[in-house]
């Protein structure tokens, strides 16, 4: 690692838990004369959760590519762990994406490959770590997961909620402290969500992930706000989250490209807003 790297990942290390990790500043983005985003702004803190509602169209999605630097903002300023990236060319992006997972709608698993071979797969490929060393950090995750006995199987013989759950030890593979879902439970049965649901819930809580994650499915949006994860005795407990604990889930919807409501989960529902009503029901 250069010694640029070093302070790097030592001023990361070292930043207070109350300071945002991500930033979005009136960010504004449009296609010809179609505007996806207006002057949108929010934060992100340590090991709490964005939660993003809205229509399909809405720009909920877009908000993910920017983090990511897919897309471009035409005007504001995007902040990742205290650096502001929207300016970075392609490759500086690089080293502020090794701090960030994706998963995705349908889990973009490598059909080809076993899931060892899914899992592991960026940091064969994009770091110099022995083999050993990935193939324990695999177990690792899968385990944690509750999907180590699943190692050598093919993605073709899991369920359609094992594959989102190795999507999501494929995203946490490399450590990212932010990871972000997009639409990671949709075409889920409601019994099945709810085992992907959980899994965002404790790494979370267990592993201090901050996390941003864009859906239309209220049921597990609720469920993620209101539900937290607690070791004890050498299990994990998924259980209901004190009034303190849930206020850590803000919710933010957008509509047209605004921001129309930022809050908690007691807050959008108790909203009055005819928009906000017609979309809970």
């Amino acid at each position: 690692m250069a010694p640029t790297e070093t302070l790097e990942a030592t001023a990361k290390a070292a930043r207070p838990e109350d300071e945002p990790v991500v930033v979005f500043d009136h960010v504004s983005l449009a296609f010809d004369e179609k505007v996806i985003l207006k002057e949108v702004s929010f934060t992100l803190f340590a090991g709490h959760t964005k939660i993003i509602l809205g229509a399909s169209g809405a720009g909920k999605s877009v908000t993910l590519k920017i983090l990511l630097g897919l897309l471009k903002p035409d005007a504001g300023k995007v902040w990742i762990n205290g650096r502001r990236v929207d300016p970075l060319t392609e490759e500086q992006m690089m080293a502020v994406r090794a701090d960030l997972g994706m998963v995705f709608q349908e889990g973009a698993l490598f059909d080809s490959l076993t899931v060892r071979e899914n899992v592991g797969y960026k940091l064969s490929e994009e770091t110099d770590m022995p083999v050993e060393q990935i193939d324990a950090r695999v177990a690792e995750v899968l385990g944690f997961i509750g999907l180590g006995e699943f190692i050598d199987r093919m993605p073709s013989a899991l369920s359609g909620g094992q594959r989102r759950r190795v999507a999501i030890a494929r995203a946490m593979a490399a450590k990212p402290k932010i990871l972000l879902y997009d639409e990671a439970t949709t075409g889920l049965d409601p019994v099945t969500a709810i085992t992907v649901d959980d899994e965002m819930i404790k790494l979370r809580d267990l592993e201090k992930v901050s996390s941003i994650i864009v859906t239309h499915q209220l049921r597990d949006a609720f469920y993620v706000a209101t539900h937290r994860a607690v070791r004890r005795n050498g299990r994990v407990d998924i259980e209901v989250a004190e009034a303190t604990k849930e206020r850590e889930a803000e919710f933010m919807m957008i509509r047209d490209g605004e921001i129309v409501f930022e809050g908690d989960a007691a807050e959008l529902r108790a909203s009055k807003d005819e928009y906000i009503r017609e979309f809970l029901s």
